[in-house]
């Protein structure tokens, strides 16, 4: 079924929009290891509604409640169940677009396929708000991948066209191996004081505040914006993943399509490959350490889907938000006329801020997935009597 994913761990993802709850069902988790949820909850909590003046005004806690798999602050081998309560929804906001589906919407696919029987309201399963129990798992999935010396950052790349010059600093430098083996001391600290200032997990200050301007004025104009979201994962040992289907491109690309807003992914130099030569392209080696490292990272760290021991290097594209408040063309179901529509409720003038925890998710079950697959994770050790 769509809602499931994963080979060594499977995850689940239930609820609606406006259902009373939305969660997610994580299983295949190994017993014995150590989750702090105080950790994980201020991790979900960056993805959470209402808190800058960039987002949805709609506010949500997004507090998590454990129904199982977690005992005496361990995974415990059973399936870890999470809920997450729906508080904050107005339903009727939403009641005109069964007849007058939107414009970059899945309401008029959705109707057809599920012969209106579709959950509209808060555009139902097809919601950003099912990012929530996805950071839930994949908040879950960091802990355990820290634990083995895994790290994982998220930023915001780009926002918007690239004429605007809104473009952060790249994560890593892919021409020093000295900085493959973890992210600088610092970076995780930046990110965070400029997502808390500015709403936006970016390196650059600077550029962070123009960032959170222009989306103010696409607001103002009722408009949407979208851009692209960076991710860089370090320490990932060589030789995880597998070649043709499995690999590591294959996995992340199959967990990111499941956020709505996705349209599309790269890995390394990603489509600028298209215009490098292959001498320019290709990473040499060298011995590092007294390691065989590569000594350049355009291939993202990987090849034929095999993890190199560089940083993992992906970026997301995210499509401006399809819920805008200009009038916009469609049609009418009922009467089978052409209409126009205004869509009223509350809706982020650019999901990207929201989505870097998301993006770091993903990477997370992503990983998890593979690295159990390879039986490459460290066992946690036996509990005492």
């Amino acid at each position: 079924m769509s809602s499931f994913i994963g080979s060594a761990i499977k995850l689940s993802i239930f609820g609606q929009s406006h259902s009373p709850a939305i969660g997610c069902v994580l299983d295949g988790v190994p017993a014995g290891y150590e989750l702090d949820m105080e950790q994980l909850q201020t991790f979900c909590s960056r993805r959470a509604p209402g808190h800058t003046d960039i987002s949805t005004p709609r506010t949500e806690a997004d507090t998590l409640t454990v129904l199982g798999g977690i005992a005496d602050g361990h995974s415990c081998g059973a399936p870890i169940a999470i809920q997450i309560a729906n508080t904050n929804t107005l339903s009727r906001d939403y009641s005109e677009l069964r007849r007058h589906p939107r414009p970059g919407h899945a309401d008029w696919v959705s109707y057809v396929k599920y012969k209106n029987w579709h959950d509209i309201a808060g555009s139902g399963h097809f919601s950003g708000r099912l990012t929530a129990p996805l950071c839930a798992a994949g908040g879950i999935a960091l802990q355990i991948l820290q634990r083995n010396g895994i790290h994982i950052q998220s930023h915001v790349a780009q926002i918007g066209p690239k004429d605007l010059h809104i473009i952060d600093d790249p994560l890593t430098n892919i021409s020093d191996p000295s900085c493959f083996a973890k992210p600088p001391s610092t970076q995780a600290q930046q990110l965070l004081a400029n997502e808390l200032s500015y709403g936006l997990a970016m390196l650059s200050s600077s550029i962070a505040a123009k960032a959170q301007q222009t989306i103010r004025e696409v607001a103002d104009e009722l408009d949407s914006i979208g851009g692209i979201i960076e991710t860089v994962a370090w320490g990932i040992p060589v030789g995880i993943g597998e070649p043709m289907f499995s690999g590591i491109e294959n996995v992340i690309a199959q967990f990111a399509f499941g956020v709505p807003a996705v349209k599309g992914v790269e890995f390394g130099a990603g489509f600028a490959a298209a215009e490098m030569l292959g001498s320019e392209h290709n990473d040499p080696y060298d011995l590092v350490n007294n390691a065989v490292s590569p000594i350049s990272n355009h291939a993202g760290g990987i090849l034929g889907g095999i993890s190199t021991g560089a940083p993992l290097i992906w970026r997301a594209a995210i499509k401006p938000t399809s819920s805008i408040g200009l009038r916009q063309h469609t049609v009418d179901l009922a009467t089978q006329t052409t209409s126009s529509l205004v869509v009223h409720g509350r809706h982020d003038p650019c999901i990207v801020p929201r989505a870097v925890p998301v993006m770091e998710a993903v990477t997370a079950l992503s990983l998890l997935d593979l690295m159990l697959q390879a039986g490459a994770l460290t066992p946690p050790t036996a509990r005492s009597l």
